[in-house]
């Protein structure tokens, strides 16, 4: 029997984050610099034929069966097996599947990655490789998003999709009517050495609720809230001054570019960060990072420093008083994959 399997990798934002989530995207247009990383989501469908539908989520330790119709219900857990299942049936199949869809993602839900939309480009992939859908990159993340955003009315923006679909390092523009352009940077191999060495990727052990911060962010916008918009303008432009640091090979300038973006980043929420994401940044920069800041929406997850020359080994010193865990990291160009086995 043949297996269906498929892996889309996480993602950190290095710059302007927050400026693709609408209305901002929509009224000024959004810019973003993102990059994936080596963590991954993974999904794996396996066809029955007992008319029973099984949804597996084994970094949660879930499982759950239905009986096998065109509908499944929306509102408990599995939400987004659920959203892709409904709307691959809808758009192209038309009539029930029976099947077993596992899942499994390398970071904790809420850490900041990108993990819920990096999951639901795996889950739509693997239904790809199985039914053969034709989907292209752009079509992909576009059903992703509006699986999330729409179907499922999940807060939130339009690069995590995007990035797990192209993967790599991507200059991403955001403009009204969900209009996405994706622009893959060729950065010099040594440069991409260079940032692995001198980041440090940091899981703060807190979960947060980004809907919360995002919808305070969208009610600033709708607001007319200067102080937040204004801040959301410095953040789009941080993503053009991060492009061009990569592409020149200026990475010295790095980690004020962070620290500028962050300063901005903070005032665009009240929620974005708080005590002990403070404390954690202060005592970074204090041990020698240049810069840094909150990966997502903020509130918790991963935080990221820039480290520059030996630094790297004194700011995990410092940073090992606290309760979090040290990630390595590695910058990955492929994005979402699928193939079958059998």
């Amino acid at each position: 029997m043949a297996i269906y399997r498929s892996k889309a990798p996480l993602r950190i934002g290095l710059a302007g984050g927050g400026t693709d989530v609408s209305p901002y995207s929509d009224i000024y247009g959004g810019s973003i610099l993102n990059a994936t990383v080596n963590l991954f989501a993974y999904a794996t469908i396996i066809p029955r034929y007992d008319s029973r539908i099984c949804f597996f989520s084994h970094d949660r330790k879930l499982n759950s069966v239905y009986d096998a119709n065109t509908h499944l219900p929306i509102g408990s857990e599995f939400d987004l097996h659920k959203g892709a299942y409904n709307r691959i049936v809808r758009d192209f199949v038309g009539n029930p599947l029976s099947f077993e869809l596992h899942t499994h993602v390398d970071a904790p839900a809420g850490s900041g990655l990108g993990t819920s939309s990096t999951l639901m480009v795996a889950i739509l992939a693997a239904f790809a490789e199985w039914l053969s859908l034709p989907l292209g990159e752009y079509d992909l993340a576009h059903l992703a998003y509006e699986i999330e955003r729409i179907d499922l009315n999940m807060a939130g923006g339009k690069q995590d999709q995007y990035s797990a679909t192209f993967g790599g390092f991507n200059f991403m523009e955001f403009h009204k009517e969900d209009r996405v352009i994706v622009n893959p940077l060729r950065i010099k191999r040594r440069y991409i050495h260079e940032l692995e060495s001198s980041f440090v990727l940091y899981y703060t052990g807190m979960s947060r609720k980004s809907a919360e911060i995002i919808d305070s962010q969208v009610r600033n916008v709708n607001q007319k809230q200067s102080k937040s918009i204004e801040a959301m303008h410095n953040v789009k432009e941080q993503a053009q001054l991060m492009k061009e640091a990569l592409l020149r090979g200026e990475l010295h300038k790095i980690g004020e570019i962070l620290n500028f973006g962050w300063t901005n980043k903070k005032k665009m929420s009240d929620n974005i960060s708080n005590d002990l994401i403070d404390t954690i940044y202060e005592t970074a920069m204090a041990a020698g990072a240049s810069g840094g800041k909150v990966s997502g929406a903020g509130g918790g997850g991963f935080m990221f420093f820039y480290c520059p020359g030996s630094s790297r080994y004194n700011v995990l010193e410092a940073l090992s008083q606290f309760d979090g865990t040290v990630y390595p990291v590695q910058f990955i160009e492929e994005g979402v994959v699928s193939w079958q086995n059998g």
